[in-house]
């Protein structure tokens, strides 16, 4: 249990570090997130790290809605620049 912990906190960190992780992939791993604690699946143990996991994938979702942002915003400024 504590491998399989480690081995999905290495992906998290491996995605985050080369932001290989799509948006919808970490919208997808943040609803199995709240599922589990709304059920009740967890242990108090693994709350902290299922709570510091949606908390990495929140900043990941945060900075691809930025990014994405960012390029539409540049976008419409080349659009306007054109006219």
């Amino acid at each position: 249990m504590i491998f399989l912990r480690f081995l999905r906190f290495f992906s998290i960190f491996q995605a985050m570090n080369s932001i290989n992780i799509k948006y919808s992939e970490a919208v997808k791993r943040l609803e199995e997130i709240l599922e589990n604690i709304d059920r009740s699946n967890v242990s108090v143990d693994e709350l902290a790290d299922l709570v510091k996991e949606a908390s990495d994938l929140i900043k990941i979702c945060r900075s691809v809605l930025k990014n994405t942002e960012q390029s539409v915003q540049e976008s419409l400024k080349n659009l306007d620049e054109g006219d």
